[in-house]
This record gives C-alpha cells, structure tokens and sequence, in this order.
C-alpha cells in the first residue's frame, strides 16, 4: 500500500526521524565499550561525539539548496543508504581517525535530512496543519531519545559495539527501500488532496512551485532578511538546550548531583518525555488557533515564545537540593524546549516557497553550531566541578531566542524573492508578540 495520503507521509517522516536519531545516539551507548577496546583516551572519544556535528553544520546549506531540486522520492533513501553503511563502517574499523571519518560521513549525509522534512510538510499539509505534522515528526527525536537507549543497549549486550553499530546500519538500509516503496511525490497519479487556507480541497502538486536556481543571489536572501535571522538566532537557542541534554546532561546527574548509574538512566529518561509532550501539545494547539481563527503571530509564535521561556528555567536547578526539585526544573526547561521545537513552521511560512530547502538548511546550519559550540563552553565552564555556570549559560541563551523572536521576526509573512535596491523585510519587520 503506496503511502499516497498525508498522514502516511508523515508516518514515514516518524519513523525516519527515529532512525535518524537512533544513528545519531548508538555512539553514546558504545562509547564505554568502544575506548576500552581500542584505548581511547576522553579526549579522543570527546574528538569522536563531537565529529557528527562538524559536517552536519557544514553541510546544511548545502543539502538546503539539494533538496530544492532532487526529488524526495530519490533523495530520501540515497542519504539514507550513505549514512547507514558509514555507521556499518564504524563496526568494522579499529582506529581513532577511520571512527572520526565515519561520524563525519554520517553528519555528511545526515545533513540534507530536516529540510527535506520541512520540504515534504509543506508540499503534502495546508498551513493550518503544519504545526501539528512537524510536531509529530519532531517528536520522533523524543521518542528515539527517551526509549531507544534501552533497546540499544540490549542490542550491544547480545552482539557487542560492533554489532550494535552493524545492527544500526542494516536497519537504515532496510528502511530505505520501504520508504521508496511507499513514498510518491505530491501530484502523482495516487496522491490525495489537501484543503487550502479557505477550506477548499485541492490536489497537491510539488510542480506548484518551481524551485529556484542554485546562485549566490539566492544566498545572499537567506542571510540578508532580518525575519529570517531571528528564526536563525531562536533556532541556535533551542539547540543549545537540546544539546546540552544530549551530551552533559547525565554526567550532571551523575558527578554534580552524585547519582548512581541506574538512577541516572531512570530520571535521565524524564525530561525527555517531558520535551515529548511540550512539542505535541504545541504543534496541535498551534493548528487549533489558527483554525479558529487567531493571527500567525499569535497561533504560532506564542507557543514558541513560551518555550523558550520556559526553557529558561533551567537556571532553577541551581538553586535547589532535593532531587525532586532538580528533575522538576529539567523537565520544565526541557518541556518548554519541546513547546518551542515547532519552530520548523516559520521556515514554510517565511521562506519564498522556491527556496524553502536552502533557507531550511541554513536554519539548521545556525542551529547546527550549537552542537559544535556549547559541550566545548560547558567544558570549559565545569572544569572546575561547578555546573551552575553552564546551566546559568543555558538559561541565558534560552532567554537570548526568545528576545530573537520578539524583536526580530515581527510579522509572520512570506518574503519575497526579490526586491529591488533593498534587503528583503529590513524596512517593514517590525517587532510584534
């Protein structure tokens, strides 16, 4: 059964995304296993987390301006396939320079991954849905993060690192073919129909809007719009929370607040599910008001703004002792991190519609460096033993994006491709709630 409705499409988005993650994370579960077997130093495995995170950033533009002209059909399973045998590769090689290649190779074809998302969702969902369909997608990173680290684990208890990354790569290669099985472009003779903004049904069709030209003008759009710049700075913001969970966090719990293993694992598991629901409530809220009517200033940026408000709470762990307390403020923080992580929506909504894979990409190139930029400050931060500078950090930048977005975005409306003798939105942005 071809995947020829909306909602199939974005199941097929889900469970990519889980995959996605699932390659993204299998480092952190082998990476005890992987330096005793070939002597790492924490230094050496340091260089290894964080090698993901160079190319990934580097190619987002890149892969942005790819998915604007190679069909997703195509597209899709190739990254796919490329970072499933790089993470195979990993289980087969034994130095230190081959487990950075791999990484690298995986944040390489990786990269391309989110735009083509943002690119599906706005060719297969009218704008009062996308809200809810990126935030069922986005959510998937959720779910991969908070129950996949058990499944991993087992899997490398039965068949060791090697396996576990061996495992990892055949499953990506598998689903690979399930998804050009099932996925058809927008406009094929199967597809269905979605409403437009009055209600009315229409065929979808991705020959709506015939991408632009690969060129430096169009470049040149994407760094010059003050709109755009606030989605960029909002964008490194919530990336900086979602980072310093992905990397710091349980060594927080562990060493900062002195707990076990097993109890690190149980309430390293809550803030995540805490991020779950924030991104799901905000994604189905945010479509529920604009249905009823409610302005895109007010439907989709309030949502945002809330969370990374909230995510600003995390400089409240600073101030308690109890664990409860502790696990209170992460989860908050991490609940309004995933309120926020709808974000994606103002790419659809401000990009020219040829450009909406480019602008995409260099969305996730801003965001992207806080993968590269903040484990190496909290680093430096905590050298010391005391991580209330780095949660101080985190706060503040959570505080940072917000500001972005209520100074910076203003109106949420398309830009234009072009206009002459002037920057794109410079004169008419103007700050709004």
């Amino acid at each position: 059964m071809k995947a020829a409705n909306k909602f199939g499409v974005l199941a097929l988005i889900f469970i990519s995304v889980v995959i996605n993650y699932m390659d993204r994370t299998n480092i952190s579960v082998a990476a005890n296993a992987t330096s005793q077997d070939l002597s790492l130093t924490p230094v050496q495995m340091g260089i290894i987390f964080s090698a993901f995170a160079w190319t990934y950033s580097i190619m987002q533009i890149p892969g942005g301006m790819i998915v604007d002209v190679v069909k997703v059909r195509i597209l899709y399973p190739f990254i796919l396939v490329a970072w499933s045998l790089a993470t195979i590769v990993q289980g087969l090689v034994s130095s230190l320079a081959a487990m950075v290649g791999c990484r690298m190779a995986i944040g390489f074809f990786e990269a391309p991954s989110y735009p083509a998302n943002n690119k599906i969702v706005t060719q297969w969902f009218s704008r009062q849905e996308r809200a809810s369909a990126i935030a069922v997608y986005t959510s998937g990173q959720f779910i991969g993060l908070a129950f996949l680290m058990p499944v991993l684990a087992l899997i490398q208890e039965w068949f060791g690192w090697r396996g576990l990354f061996i495992v990892s790569g055949v499953i990506g290669i598998m689903w690979a073919a399930i998804w050009y099985w099932l996925y058809r472009e927008p406009g094929s003779e199967d597809s269905g129909t979605i409403r437009d903004e009055k209600g009315q049904k229409s065929p979808v069709r991705e020959s709506r809007d015939t991408p632009a030209a690969v060129s430096w003008d169009n470049i040149r759009l994407a760094f010059s719009s003050r709109k755009l710049w606030g989605i960029y700075i909002g964008q490194f913001c919530l990336g900086s929370t979602l980072i310093f969970f992905l990397t710091w966090f349980p060594t927080y719990l562990a060493e900062y607040r002195g707990m076990g293993d097993l109890k690190t694992g149980l309430l390293a598991s809550v803030p995540f599910l805490a991020a779950f629901c924030g991104v799901l409530l905000s994604g189905f809220t945010s479509d529920w008001l604009v249905r009823r009517g409610f302005s895109n200033e007010f439907a989709r940026k309030t949502p945002v703004i809330l969370g990374l408000l909230l995510s600003g709470s995390v400089i409240g762990a600073n101030y308690v002792d109890s664990i409860a307390a502790v696990t209170f403020f992460l989860s908050l923080a991490f609940f309004g991190n995933g309120l926020a992580s709808i974000n994606w929506v103002f790419v659809s909504l401000i990009a020219p519609k040829q450009m909406v894979g480019l602008v995409g990409g260099c969305f996730n190139f801003i965001g992207g460096l806080s993968a590269v930029t903040i484990p190496v400050a909290i680093g430096f931060l905590v050298q010391d033993g005391d991580f209330r500078p780095a949660l101080a950090l985190i706060g503040a930048l959570a505080l940072l994006g917000l500001c972005a977005y209520v100074f910076l975005v203003g109106k949420i409306e398309e830009i234009p491709m072009q206009r002459p003798n002037q920057n794109p939105d410079l004169e008419d942005a103007k700050p709004s709630a």
